[in-house]
């Protein structure tokens, strides 16, 4: 492995942390923002909710502009953009306010998804873009094993508001980052105009591919189970299983070693077995290990050590899905990687939050719903890959 890999995945993963960081280093808040500003837990799971809309819908729109201007002034202006954000969550009156000021920090986060994903293609395809991609998700893993302990004790020491404060700190690092560190890698005689004939002509391309689609959603519906479980678990550790915040974030962080551990591998086995294999193979593990624990769940055996272990093996096995999805949908269009990377986060975030949005009403406070909804994931995943006929990326470029 080179250096210089190395060094794209400590700057790419660093970028990418900050989206992430504003959703785990919240999580263990979402109950004392419930009390704090008198409002439910419906309204306070908005918050997470109207932050995954803006950050599915702007993807759409740094995309193609990356494919114009190049990768680093879409995030320059998103992230400016989530600093404001931030801001106003910190200063939030209310729970009306709050959900303002964190679709706008959606809408800034949500550069941080689609540019990483076009720099990978514009430097690597096929096991050695598999491989920088599960670097970036190692470095990514910080956020969810530290950031809800990170959270925990902001809490403890200056209230859930300095949270938002934290993130604008690391936004600003971000931006320093940006500007002295991170390269363009978008050379100008590879840029396309964006308009809107060309946008037209390459989301058809990208609509009407079923490869891309069907990997998109295996990925979504990957994706979907963590909103689900981000949007819920704080909750039902706390009232199902009376879990302080710190214990919380333990849990939390164990769930999450699962999927980053297993990411690690997934382009070594893509190397060894086959890229697509591995998803198919993933996908049913997801599924089966799902199913299994919502049956042990409706059967009275739903003890917390039993849904953490049965998180964790399943977030493994979505280790190998999903870092692979993303660079298997983007192979084949590598002229218009900024696009296929916003409109698959796009759609993924679509998967995502509609999830949430048909789970919420069912949430009463148990692991249950939650369960349920995440098995609904891994089901659905698993169909995709039966119906859709996967092939393997194309091969290293240089």
């Amino acid at each position: 492995m080179s250096a210089g890999m190395l060094r794209s995945a400590l700057i790419l993963g660093l970028l990418s942390c900050v989206g992430p960081l504003s959703i785990d280093m919240y999580l263990p808040a979402l109950p004392t923002v419930a009390d704090h500003l008198d409002s439910t837990v419906g309204a306070v799971q908005m918050t997470l909710t109207v932050f995954f809309i803006a950050f599915g819908a702007s993807q759409l729109v740094y995309g193609p502009i990356a494919d114009q201007v190049g990768r680093k002034p879409p995030l320059y202006f998103g992230l400016a953009i989530f600093i404001l954000g931030s801001v106003g969550c910190a200063m939030a009156p209310n729970i009306e306010v709050l959900m303002a000021a964190r679709f706008v920090q959606g809408l800034g986060a949500a550069v941080l998804m689609v540019i990483p994903r076009a720099i990978i293609r514009d430097l690597h395809t096929g096991v050695e873009a598999t491989r920088l991609m599960a670097l970036i998700m190692l470095v990514i893993s910080v956020s969810p094993m530290l950031a809800p302990l990170a959270g925990s004790g902001m809490i403890l020491l200056a209230g859930w508001r300095s949270i938002f404060l934290l993130l604008c700190v690391a936004a600003v690092c971000s931006l320093l980052l940006t500007g002295f560190m991170l390269p363009e890698t978008l050379k100008p005689e590879n840029r396309v105009v964006f308009n809107r004939r060309s946008f037209m002509k390459g989301a058809r391309t990208l609509l009407t591919d079923t490869e891309f689609m069907g990997l998109t959603f295996i990925g979504g519906f990957g994706m979907a189970s963590f909103f689900v479980f981000i949007a819920s678990a704080s909750f039902v550790y706390s009232d199902q299983f009376g879990l302080s915040p710190t214990g919380f974030s333990i849990a939390f962080a164990i769930n999450a070693i699962g999927f980053f551990a297993a990411s690690q591998t997934a382009a070594g086995f893509g190397k060894r077995f086959g890229m697509a294999r591995v998803v198919s193979a993933a996908v049913a593990g997801f599924c089966v290990l799902t199913i299994i624990l919502f049956a042990l769940t409706l059967a009275g055996y739903g003890s917390l050590v039993v849904i953490v272990g049965f998180l964790f093996a399943a977030n493994a096995c979505l280790g190998l899905v999903i870092p692979t999805t993303m660079v298997l949908a983007l192979d084949n269009h590598g002229d218009i990687a900024g696009l296929a990377s916003s409109l698959g986060g796009t759609l993924q975030m679509v998967a995502g939050g509609a999830m949430i949005a048909a789970a919420s009403p069912f949430f009463d406070g148990t692991a249950t719903p939650m369960i349920a909804a995440i098995t609904l994931c891994g089901i659905a995943a698993f169909v995709l890959s039966r119906l859709i006929p996967l092939r393997e990326g194309i091969p290293e470029a240089g």
